[in-house]
């Protein structure tokens, strides 16, 4: 009976727990019939899933929220403009906190480049302003969602909303109501595919313990204990303050990230994390208008982990390789980072894909990028669920700034030209928060 009674997080921690298990008891080094490997299928199931529902709820809950302001576009803008404003400061401050923690400890000392692997395939490192721009505007809008480029599909709902907005008339209550009732469908979908979460977290786990080995994080494990402690030191130093001097309510939010957090750590994906911590966040309090505004465009301007990570990396690679760097070129190096990370969250090995651009450029050897792969499992998993966390936080302290976060759950009304939208928090029958929004 007291199993059955295990909460969604609680069957998460178990199903981590019984990956582990599952992932060393059967390697894909032992020769056998069966290795945990071959669970695999059922962790790209479950992220196929997660993954076919954020061209829609994007959309829909984008149009919405920039359409149900009406003729106020310049409140759209002034919430985009404060949004990169807080993305460059959290993402500098990364920056920040990763060079201070690599020159502290010096993960590299010791370390030869010569571990590499020679048959490992190095990213692509043609990475440059032009090219990143390029690929934010999209060519097909279809082809954007079938690839789930959540930058691509943003910047077309912009303009498509934008256009809406222009729109008089009954017509454009038709399709604000069409994408109200899409986004509303979606959520619910997004809680009957989160019942596979323990599932397919257990499989995921499972694989990359049982295709990599702990044995991995042997040699390189200083790097890794450095990245994750200077991630615990950038939520405690940089986090916390920024959610205490917001009032940022510390247990909701808490609460309301911690099943995103645990979904992203144990996948490795910021994507299948993002329908969970927009429909948590809308929970919380946060409007829907800037809830689906932030995180998708946090997820290509706003990734906290992945910036500290690339701090540590690149001097970790010259301290590998004992070229001394002075500060003044470090600090170069970071600006660089900083500049060529934004807008490439749907490339595939992103990180890896910036680290070995700002390598070639810093004459520093591209073999550190194979060196890294080997632990880059266990490390993606940590800068991942730091991503998710550092924009949610975004959303609530931009709710917070444009004065529109709910502590009571009450109505907040938003003007839609000469109409209003009036989103009204509902408890179910089930004792579920829900969201039911009119137009009139």
């Amino acid at each position: 009976m007291k199993v059955r009674r295990l909460s969604q997080t609680q069957w998460v921690v178990v199903a981590t727990i019984l990956g582990v298990a599952v992932g060393l008891l059967f390697p894909d080094s032992r020769a056998a019939e069966f290795h945990a490997s071959d669970l695999e299928f059922l962790s790209n199931i479950f992220l196929r899933l997660i993954k076919s529902m954020i061209a829609p709820l994007i959309f829909s809950t984008l149009v919405v929220g920039i359409a149900g302001h009406g003729d106020d576009l310049r409140r759209v803008g002034r919430l985009a403009f404060r949004s990169i404003v807080y993305f460059e400061i959290a993402t500098t401050l990364a920056l920040i906190v990763g060079l201070v923690v690599v020159n502290v400890v010096q993960p590299g000392r010791g370390v030869s480049l010569a571990a590499a692997s020679p048959g490992v395939e190095l990213p692509q490192t043609k990475l440059t302003a032009t090219s990143i721009l390029e690929h934010a505007v999209p060519q097909s809008v279809i082809d954007a969602a079938a690839r789930n480029d959540s930058l691509q599909i943003v910047v077309f709902t912009v303009l498509f909303a934008i256009g809406l907005s222009q729109v008089r008339g009954p017509l454009r209550l038709v399709i604000l109501n069409f994408c109200q009732s899409l986004a509303e469908a979606m959520f619910k979908v997004v809680g009957v595919v989160m019942k596979l979460a323990p599932l397919g977290i257990g499989a995921a786990i499972a694989v990359t313990v049982g295709r990599n080995g702990l044995e991995v994080l042997r040699s390189l494990g200083l790097l890794v204990m450095s990245l994750y402690g200077s991630l615990v030191a950038f939520a405690v130093f940089v986090l916390l303050p920024i959610a205490l001097l917001s009032r940022v309510p510390i247990r909701r939010f808490i609460n309301a990230v911690k099943e995103p957090w645990l979904l992203a750590f144990t996948t490795a994906s910021s994507e299948a994390a993002l329908p969970l911590a927009l429909e948590n966040m809308e929970k919380m309090g946060v409007p829907r208008s800037i809830a689906s505004f932030v995180l998708p465009a946090g997820y290509a301007f706003n990734m906290d982990g992945s910036t500290l990570y690339l701090a540590m990396a690149s001097v970790f690679v010259a301290q590998a390789a004992g070229v001394h760097m002075p500060l003044s070129q470090q600090l170069l190096m970071m600006v660089t980072l900083m500049l060529t990370s934004k807008g490439v969250a749907a490339v595939p090995r992103t990180s890896l894909v910036v680290l070995a651009s700002a390598l070639v450029q810093f004459n520093l050897p591209l073999q550190g990028v194979a060196v890294i792969l080997g632990v880059d499992a266990f490390m993606d998993m940590a800068r991942t669920s730091i991503n998710v966390v550092g924009n949610c936080l975004a959303s609530v302290v931009l709710a917070r700034w444009e004065g529109v976060f709910s502590h009571s759950g009450h109505a907040v009304p938003v003007s839609v030209g000469r109409e209003t939208v009036l989103h009204v928090p509902t408890i179910l029958p089930s004792g579920r928060r829900a969201t039911t929004t009119l137009y009139s």
